[in-house]
């Protein structure tokens, strides 16, 4: 099969013949028919992941075709169209026991913990307990679309978030990440505000619900702009960047008891991040993480999206080839990109 093969950290990726991948026992192997381009991509790609051993492919925001099975697959067959989790779950441990399969103590991450899907096929264990049926209404680029950045905001704003009508809900950074928030937060009735330093990504904030926009480039303050246009603050805060800048504005940006979700990852300079503990305190704030979705909580996703409800297809900005791939990531270190970017052509 064609992949693209990343050698050395932070080089280009090289489009070669490599060896199809061969189903385990308990998974399959998929044809991908579109995978999108993620900023956690661009993170293992500059070496931030230490799980990732070179030669290696990246790619985990899957929409495809079962290929192959393991003997010991039983849900599914050969053809079927299906996606899946970032984060597979065993199904057998504590945490898949409890219906968090997106924390599983021994979770299968293609693209990072094995080789993903900028590549024409990728092999997927514990298909069972990870595999998403995808409706016929839903197509292949826009199944790729939820990958990691619209799912892990959906469980962020809803689950962790438990953003309900009428709460106010700031949105720190509008990448693929915080224009997927935006879009869900608003379907739930949310006043939201957007905040970035890029007017187009703004504009794109509105165009998908968002009622306030700061441009934190040009603001004299970010927080003091978000307390002032909320009266007191944001129920619900959502660092949807991964920066140091972003994760304490967003905490400080809060009303009483609000609440802070991270979905942004804090990595290599940012990792350190000083939380203004005072501000938790006086204000009894939550802080919680959100890490990808489990794969049984797709059905109410999917069920908002064949509804109309939502339209995570709109943020698709472009879609590439495999061979366009790692200029795709070489972009994304300078944030030069709007929108979701997919690759839809092996």
């Amino acid at each position: 099969m064609k992949a693209a093969v990343m050698d050395a950290f932070g080089s280009p990726l090289e489009v070669r013949e490599v060896p199809d991948p061969v189903p385990s026992d308990d998974g399959v192997v998929i044809e991908v028919r579109a995978n999108g381009i993620c900023r956690s991509d661009w993170h293992g790609w500059m070496g931030h992941d230490p799980s990732i051993r070179l030669p290696h492919v990246l790619g985990h925001e899957i929409a495809g075709v079962v290929a192959e099975k393991g003997g010991l697959v039983h849900n599914w067959r050969v053809g079927d169209r299906v996606t899946l989790p970032f984060c597979g779950g065993c199904g057998t441990c504590a945490q898949c026991l409890a219906g968090n399969h997106h924390i599983c103590d021994h979770e299968y991450q293609p693209g990072f913990t094995g080789w993903g899907a900028f590549a024409q096929y990728v092999a997927m264990p514990y298909a069972d307990v990870n595999l998403v049926r995808l409706p016929d209404e839903v197509d292949y680029v826009e199944a790729a679309s939820l990958g990691c950045r619209f799912m892990t905001a959906y469980r962020g704003v809803v689950d962790q978030g438990r953003v309900t009508g009428g709460d106010y809900v700031a949105i720190h950074g509008c990448g693929g990440v915080g224009l997927s928030a935006t879009m869900i937060a608003a379907a739930h009735g949310a006043e939201v505000i957007a905040v970035d330093i890029d007017d187009e990504r703004l504009q794109l904030a509105r165009n998908f619900g968002a009622g306030m926009t700061v441009n934190a480039r040009s603001s004299p303050d970010v927080v003091d702009e978000i307390l002032e246009r909320t009266g007191g603050g944001a129920h619900v805060s959502i660092d949807a960047l991964g920066s140091q800048v972003t994760s304490r504005n967003s905490i400080r940006s809060l009303r009483k008891r609000g609440r802070h979700v991270q979905i942004g990852l804090t990595l290599a300079d940012e990792a350190d991040v000083l939380i203004p503990m005072n501000t938790v305190i006086a204000k009894e704030l939550e802080i919680v993480g959100s890490h990808g979705m489990p794969g049984h909580r797709y059905a109410d996703l999917l069920h908002m999206i064949t509804s109309g409800v939502l339209q995570p297809g709109r943020l698709v900005g472009k879609t590439v080839t495999l061979e366009e791939a790692g200029a795709e990531l070489e972009a994304m270190g300078r944030f030069s990109q709007t929108g979701v970017t997919v690759i839809d052509r092996f």
